[in-house]
């Protein structure tokens, strides 16, 4: 295979890091099935049984034509992957077998939702108390989803994704530049990696610890809603970097990435994926609820959406395709247990 129709694989397989693979499944090389196995053998895999999670009746039907795979960002420090660490970050990476077209979702973290076999809590809580299988339960309970894949990466594997990447280019506002330097320091003390502070307004090159610190600040304006726009802004910065990589780089940066991938996606199933990937083409990028207003129960600052019955309409519609779309009896019981708590209704 000619280097120059390898460079063109390289490129195609990058879509695929666009998808949840949005840089974390990650560049693999279209040099030989033996090559890709290879690669695909340093990620985390868990093998999570389908009947662990849960699905409201009638929902799987209605998705097909969908997949949808859950990617979380948790607040771990260390390889804690599998649960006891929130997901503060929640995005859905919603692919249209048909059209090829990927929206990707952004969950808020701090939305009031009901977490499965528990009570109502922030959904960024569900990682904690069960891992994936549970968050994942929660998701489809709330949502009328049928999420089954999942892929996890925490604190530590963005600043490496960043610096193995030389960077990105970010542009930090006056606003940001007030508190990014506070979350830089707070980095370097948990993950022992060093980083200079950012001392200027403006498009700049940010390396992991820096990025990172953007991604988390969440006192601005648009407090967590912003935050979560800066985390996709930072991951989509990361695939336009790699797009002008030189193949031994990205091999490199394979080798960086995958190992810090926690995944119920097999290899084989990833290896599937390749044949279809380039004609994939990221369409939009939404955070959900669409509405909501934020509410201290308890003492406690929440996100309730109002109300889950027509958000997830709304998403069902927008996203999905899907004109007309009818909740399941399972997100009304819930969204009226939102309205009861917190008095919200539209």
């Amino acid at each position: 295979m000619g280097e120059k129709r390898k460079k063109k694989i390289w490129k195609k397989i990058l879509i695929v890091i666009l998808l949840i693979i949005i840089i974390l499944l990650g560049v693999v090389a279209g040099v030989g099935a033996w090559y890709v196995k290879d690669k695909l053998g340093k990620l985390k895999y868990v093998d999570i049984n389908a009947k662990d999670i849960e699905v409201n009746d009638g929902v799987a039907e209605k998705m097909a034509g969908y997949r949808t795979i859950a990617i979380f960002g948790v607040d771990s420090r260390s390889d804690e992957l599998e649960k006891g660490t929130r997901s503060d970050c929640i995005i859905l990476a919603v692919i249209n077998e048909k059209t090829k077209e990927v929206n990707l979702v952004s969950v808020y973290r701090d939305t009031y939702l009901n977490i499965t076999g528990r009570s109502l809590d922030k959904v960024t809580h569900a990682y904690s108390y069960g891992g994936a299988s549970l968050a994942m339960s929660t998701l489809n309970e709330n949502l009328d989803l049928n999420i089954t894949e999942f892929v996890t990466v925490n604190f530590e594997s963005v600043v490496d994704i960043v610096n193995a990447v030389g960077g990105v280019n970010i542009n930090v506002t006056n606003e940001e530049l007030k508190y990014i330097n506070g979350y830089i320091a707070e980095i370097v003390k948990v993950t022992g990696k060093s980083s200079a502070n950012v001392t200027k307004a403006g498009t700049q090159n940010l390396n992991g610890v820096q990025a990172l610190a953007y991604g988390r600040i969440r006192y601005t304006a648009g407090g967590d809603y912003k935050r979560t726009e800066r985390m996709r802004d930072v991951l989509m910065a990361v695939v336009n970097k790699a797009k002008s990589m030189s193949i031994s780089k990205l091999n490199s940066l394979a080798d960086t990435l995958l190992p810090e991938v926690y995944t119920n996606i097999s290899g084989s199933e990833i290896i599937g994926l390749l044949p279809q990937v380039a004609t994939y083409k990221i369409t939009n990028s939404i955070g959900w609820p669409y509405n909501t207003k934020g509410a201290t129960i308890n003492g406690v600052w929440y996100g309730p959406p109002i109300t889950l019955e027509s958000n997830v309409k709304q998403l069902h519609e927008k996203v999905y395709g899907q004109t007309g779309f009818e909740v399941s009896s399972k997100v009304k019981e819930i969204s009226a247990q939102i309205v009861k708590k917190t008095g919200y209704s539209e």
